[in-house]
């Protein structure tokens, strides 16, 4: 767990801590109370947070009681241990939270579920809704259309995992990290770590050649699992392994011809924080409104 990370929203900080393991962001919830309720200092972030913890466990609202605790460096310099909340659950908590700067977040959330549903109605949705996206971060076309055809060739490979005998979620990751670690040297952990992410998507903080590998290496798993019909992970993990190498043996291939190496620690920069990215969000619901 990596603590004593400060996040500022509205230019007051929030503690935050990053957990590695399951890559989750956790916040201090008084630091998020005392923002939005205009507290003047922690002390009565705590007594507004205790009053609307007790208030939500009478509402039946079990998100309090599934909330961790940790240790975090408070203005004496101790460390304390302090309620903290995920990304999830603090949305949740600022739903209940009565305050003129809690709005513009439901206002979001609002928008986001009603996005969802019309996605879920009509799943063309979301591919239209992914291009605008990665347009207005900044992405050149040619990128644009390289990220489709690795989402393409992801969902070809899972679908054949899932059909060999490959439990969704925790093996897929497995067989995931078997893949990247073949073709680029590195697991997904490992690979973020070079590029200086956290949460976000490895595969957006790729260059288009490193997709490229990436994908070759995910779609030769693919057609090696179809010819060879590999059962359950460890018979899936076997052909991941020469799936990742065949594309890693291009990727050598390719740094001997152009003396140049593929894998950089190069990213698209696009958040500095999830703060910052659930304000530009927030920001942009309230100027669509007023427009």
């Amino acid at each position: 767990m990596e603590k004593g990370k400060i996040q500022v929203f509205d230019n007051q900080p929030i503690r935050t801590a990053w957990d590695e393991e399951n890559e989750e962001w956790y916040f201090s919830i008084v630091d998020v109370v005392c923002v939005l309720t205009e507290q003047p200092d922690r002390r009565h972030g705590g007594k507004y947070w205790s009053v609307l913890k007790t208030r939500m466990k009478k509402e039946g609202n079990q998100l309090t009681t599934n909330c961790s605790q940790l240790k975090l460096k408070s203005d004496d310099g101790k460390s304390y241990k302090t309620d903290v909340a995920n990304t999830e659950q603090l949305l949740r908590i600022i739903q209940s939270i009565p305050s003129k700067k809690a709005e513009p977040f439901k206002l979001w959330l609002a928008q986001v579920g009603r996005e969802r549903i019309e996605e879920i109605i009509d799943p063309e949705l979301t591919i239209d809704r992914a291009l605008e996206t990665y347009s207005k971060k900044g992405y050149s076309a040619d990128w644009i259309n390289q990220r489709l055809q690795t989402i393409r060739a992801r969902k070809e490979l899972t679908d054949e995992w899932q059909a060999h005998g490959v439990e969704r979620g925790k093996e897929y990751a497995i067989l995931t990290d078997e893949v990247t670690k073949a073709w680029s040297g590195m697991n997904t952990r490992q690979y973020k770590r070079l590029k200086g992410i956290k949460k976000e998507n490895l595969r957006d903080n790729m260059s288009t050649l490193e997709l490229a590998l990436n994908m070759l290496a995910e779609a030769t798993t693919t057609e090696l699992t179809k010819a060879q019909n590999p059962q359950g992970l460890e018979e899936n993990r076997i052909v991941a392994q020469t799936g990742g190498k065949i594309a890693g043996e291009a990727r050598v291939r390719i740094e001997k011809e152009t003396g140049n190496p593929v894998i950089t620690s190069q990213n698209a920069g696009s958040l500095n924080s999830v703060v910052t990215g659930m304000i530009e969000g927030v920001t942009k619901t309230e100027n669509n409104n007023k427009n």
